[in-house]
């Protein structure tokens, strides 16, 4: 099942909205088979693992990191492959999250006397499938906040010095990760201060991120970087309910090729479920919230963040003031702090990256 769940991974940032699906077949105690999901309207895991083994399919062990499915879509049932195989046992790490058709693809394999076990590395599927999860339960994106920061917590040196951290490995795998995402999403302070492009750099995209401004008063500069590259790759800027209203400010961001979208103001600031509800609404499947400490903090606050992808570099900055990731976000006990599951320690050159997951926190 690990092996599977190692080819699943490989279809990230091509799959979506579909899950991440891996698929192995053993028989004798060899593999004879595998695949996984490649490509949205594609072949799923299953079809591939089988076409592999070919006759070997025959009374062999299928291992399959989500239940097979067993409607037709853009492709046939994954179960009536399996059926018409012969597979004679089919090991799948966890349910399908729809309550539509969850179970359905289980009940379908045993009425055609397969033997099915459900559960082997279940947590481990159940993280890779998050997205996709969401996605189904709530129409609204899997949020993953990424920032960078010193041994001791710091985004910046108290002059406000944040270039670089981390080093040109972590700025790489960074890129990476927006490579395979469908939006990436700062605030208006981050556009102002640092005049990001918030595009892949240095790697192949997987997918075309949308840019993402929270800017409640409407003060992108149509001169930033993010405005004019907006015919190059697509930046929606998310603004106050009130402020749609000012026609002059919309038309020069639309000219540029932006989109222009309002939400209500909530205790001060934009509604972030609101905002989530927008993305969801485009379809899209997952974000990487790149804001500084506000923007973090709100999330976290909202109990909106799913996942975050936490650089540390091995550098002590000091000083005092709030130069921390969290911004307004605070506990008032240890026994209340969020504790996020660590999926994935990575040393990156001299730093380290955390991969935490807050199911559902």
């Amino acid at each position: 099942m690990q092996r599977a769940l190692d080819l699943a991974r490989r279809g990230e940032g091509y799959v979506e909205p579909n899950p991440m699906v891996g698929c192995v077949i053993v028989r004798r105690g060899r593999i004879v088979g595998e695949g996984y999901h490649r490509r949205f309207g594609g072949p799923h895991a299953e079809v591939f693992a089988l076409r592999k083994a070919g006759a070997r399919a025959r009374g062999a062990t299928a291992y399959v990191t989500l239940e097979p499915c067993s409607h037709f879509g853009k492709t046939p049932p994954c179960v009536n492959a399996l059926i018409a195989a012969g597979v004679k046992r089919v090991i799948a790490a966890t349910r399908d999250p729809n309550p539509r058709v969850s179970g359905r693809g289980l009940k379908k394999l045993r009425a055609a006397g397969i033997n099915v076990r459900v559960g082997l590395l279940e947590e481990a599927a159940q993280y890779l499938i998050a997205p996709f999860s969401k996605l189904i339960r709530r129409r609204t994106p899997y949020v993953i906040l990424k920032w960078a920061q010193s041994l001791d917590g710091r985004l910046a040196t108290s002059g406000g010095d944040s270039k670089w951290i981390t080093g040109e490995a972590s700025r790489a795998a960074a890129h990476a990760i927006r490579a395979r995402v469908d939006a990436v999403l700062v605030g208006i302070e981050t556009v102002l201060a640092d005049d990001p492009d918030l595009t892949a750099r240095h790697v192949r995209p997987r997918r075309l991120a949308t840019r993402v401004v929270l800017d409640s008063r409407l003060r992108t500069p149509p001169t930033c970087q993010l405005v004019r590259g907006a015919r190059r790759a697509p930046l929606l800027i998310v603004t106050s309910t009130s402020r749609v209203r000012d026609r002059a400010a919309i038309a020069r961001l639309t000219r540029a090729g932006c989109e222009v979208v309002g939400v209500p103001i909530r205790r001060g600031r934009l509604d972030l479920r609101r905002v989530l509800a927008e993305l969801g609404r485009r379809g899209m499947t997952n974000v990487m919230v790149e804001g500084g400490p506000a923007v973090l903090g709100a999330f976290l606050s909202a109990g909106l963040a799913d996942e975050a992808r936490v650089f540390v570099a091995p550098k002590l900055l000091g000083g005092e003031g709030p130069r921390g990731p969290m911004g307004a976000f605070a506990v008032p006990a240890v026994r209340r702090a969020l504790s996020p599951r660590v999926e994935r320690i990575e040393a990156i050159g001299d730093d380290l990256c955390y991969t935490l997951w807050f199911r559902g926190e």
